[in-house]
C-alpha cells in the first residue's frame, strides 16, 4: 500500500502550486519514471513507483546517450550523488566511405550511458546500492518513497478525488492502489496512454537501429583516433550511422576503460512490427527462436542474422565504423517507430503522460532523455506553483510535438533520400538544439487549452 502521510484531494485539474502533499503513483520504473520520482520526491510528496519487470533492478540496456540540456539540468538540480555523468565530446566529424574526415566541426557535448543514469537515479530515488555511485543521505524534507517491481499495471479509473490503479502481480495476484495523482511514465508502448487514447498506435517506420558498444582499448589505433572525444558520423542511401564514447564499467570515465557506443541505421522495409518481412522477423528472432516486436536484447541476436550484418558492415561502411560493428560482442536492436499522444492529462487532470509515454522521438533526435528529464522538472515546477498549468501544457505538448515530427523528417531524409551531406549535417545541428532556442512553430501549439 502507498505509504501515510498528509495528502491533498484533487477536485478540479491538476495540482498547480499545492502547498499539500500528494500521494503519487508513477508507472514506469525506468529513467521517464525515476527522473519524475526523483523531483517530484524533492518537493516532500509521497512516491510510489510501479515497474512491471519482475526483477528489482532493471538490466542494462547496452545503450549511449547524447545527454542534452535539459538532461544536465536535471542532474544539476536534483542529483546528490556527487559524481560526474558524462564524457566529453569536442567536435562532430563526418567520414566518407574510405574513413576520411570530410567535414569536421568544434562543438562539445556531453555523452553518458543508460545504465549509469540508471542507477544514479536509483541512488537518488531509494538508495540503491551500486558500484556506479555513492548513496546520497536523506534529507528530511524528501518525500517518502518505494519501488515496487514486478507490478504490471492493468487499469486506471477516476475515483473522484482519487484515482485507482489496478495491477497484476506474479502468479496471477491483483490489486489496487489509490492516489491523488498519477504520472504515466511506462514507455512508447505505454498501457496507459493505450486505454486512454485507444487510436494511438506505434508504427513502424521502415528501419532500425543496431546497436553495441566496443572497450576503446581493444580496437586499433586508427579506430581509436575517430571517436576518441569525437562525435563521428558516416552517411550513405539508406545507411547511416554514428559512434561517439560513453562511461564503462560501472560509469568508469578512466582513459582507456570507456567504451565505444555506435548506433547503425539500416533499412528493413515491412508492413508493420506484428507482419514483419523475413529479413526483419530473422533479424528480431532471438537465438531461443523468441520472435521480438520492437526491441532485441542485447546478447540476445542470433549468431547467423548478426554475421549477416557484420558482412554487410565490412562491405558499405568506412572501415573504422566497421571495425567496431565487427567487433561488438552483445549488440541489439531496435526497431525505429513512431507513436504521439495528442492530449497529456486525463481523468480532470489527475492523471498525464510523460516522456515516451507521450511521444517516442527517434533516436536521431537525441533527446528522449532530454525529454523525460525536462517533463519531469517543469511537471514540478507547476505542482509546487512556479509555472502555471498553461505553461506547463504548453512547453512539453509543443516539445512533443516538435521533436517526434523533427525525428520522422531526419528519418527521411537520412534513411529513404539520396541527399547531399549538407543536408544531413544541417539535421544533426538543428537536432542538438537547445530546447530553450526552439521556437515553437504555431501547428505545435493548435488545440492546447
Amino acid at each position: 500500500m502507498p505509504l501515510d502521510g498528509p495528502h491533498r484531494k484533487i477536485n478540479d485539474g491538476l495540482p498547480q502550486g499545492t502547498q499539500e502533499k500528494l500521494n503519487i503513483i508513477v508507472i514506469g520504473g525506468s529513467l521517464g519514471g525515476l527522473c519524475a520520482g526523483v523531483a517530484l520526491k524533492s518537493l516532500g510528496h509521497t512516491i510510489t513507483i510501479l515497474e512491471r519487470n519482475p526483477s528489482p533492478v532493471l538490466e542494462n540496456q547496452g545503450a549511449g546517450i547524447v545527454s542534452g540540456g535539459d538532461t544536465l539540468e536535471f542532474f544539476k538540480r536534483y542529483d546528490r550523488t556527487g559524481r560526474q555523468l558524462a564524457v566529453s565530446s569536442q567536435c562532430r566529424q563526418y567520414l566518407n566511405k574510405d574513413g576520411e574526415i570530410v567535414h569536421k566541426e568544434d562543438m562539445v557535448q556531453k555523452m553518458t550511458s543508460w545504465d549509469l543514469v540508471y542507477y544514479m537515479l536509483r541512488a537518488n530515488f531509494d538508495g540503491v546500492e551500486s558500484k556506479y555511485c555513492e548513496i546520497p543521505v536523506t534529507r528530511e524534507e524528501d518525500g517518502k518513497v518505494q519501488h515496487l517491481h514486478g507490478h504490471k499495471v492493468t487499469a486506471v479509473k477516476d475515483m473522484g478525488n482519487k484515482v485507482e490503479v489496478a495491477f497484476e502481480r506474479a502468479y496471477g495476484e491483483k490489486g489496487t492502489l489509490q492516489a491523488d495523482f498519477v504520472v504515466a511514465a511506462d514507455g512508447p508502448s505505454s498501457t496507459i496512454r493505450s486505454i486512454l487514447q485507444p487510436g494511438v498506435e506505434r508504427t513502424y517506420s521502415g528501419y532500425v537501429a543496431l546497436r553495441g558498444t566496443v572497450p576503446e582499448e581493444d580496437v586499433s589505433p586508427h579506430a581509436r583516433e575517430a571517436f576518441s572525444e569525437r562525435f563521428t558520423f558516416f552517411h550513405a542511401k539508406g545507411i547511416q550511422i554514428l559512434a561517439y564514447l560513453i562511461p564503462g564499467v560501472n560509469g568508469t570515465l578512466a582513459p582507456g576503460k570507456r567504451l565505444i557506443n555506435f548506433v547503425y541505421y539500416t533499412n528493413f522495409p515491412s508492413p508493420s512490427l506484428d507482419d514483419k518481412s523475413p529479413e526483419l522477423a530473422e533479424l528480431m528472432t532471438d537465438i531461443d527462436g523468441v520472435r521480438h516486436r520492437v526491441t532485441m536484447p542485447p546478447g540476445k541476436t542470433s549468431p547467423q542474422a548478426w554475421e549477416k550484418q557484420r558482412k554487410i558492415a565490412s562491405e558499405k561502411l568506412p572501415p573504422q565504423f566497421a571495425e567496431i560493428v565487427r567487433a561488438t560482442k552483445k549488440p541489439f536492436v531496435q526497431a525505429v517507430t513512431d507513436v504521439i499522444s495528442p492530449e497529456n492529462e486525463f481523468l480532470n487532470g489527475k492523471l498525464v503522460l510523460i516522456g515516451d509515454a507521450l511521444a517516442g522521438f527517434r533516436p536521431h533526435t537525441v533527446a528522449s532523455t532530454s525529454q523525460a528529464a525536462f517533463d519531469a522538472m517543469i511537471l514540478a515546477d507547476m505542482i509546487e506553483g512556479k509555472v502555471d498549468r498553461r505553461q506547463w501544457k504548453s512547453e512539453t505538448l509543443a516539445y512533443a510535438r516538435t521533436i517526434q515530427m523533427r525525428g520522422v523528417d531526419m528519418g527521411l531524409h537520412s534513411q529513404w533520400e539520396d541527399l547531399p551531406l549538407e543536408v544531413h549535417i544541417h539535421d544533426r545541428n538543428v537536432a542538438s538544439q537547445p530546447r530553450r532556442d526552439i521556437e515553437w512553430p504555431k501547428w505545435a501549439l493548435e488545440g492546447i487549452e
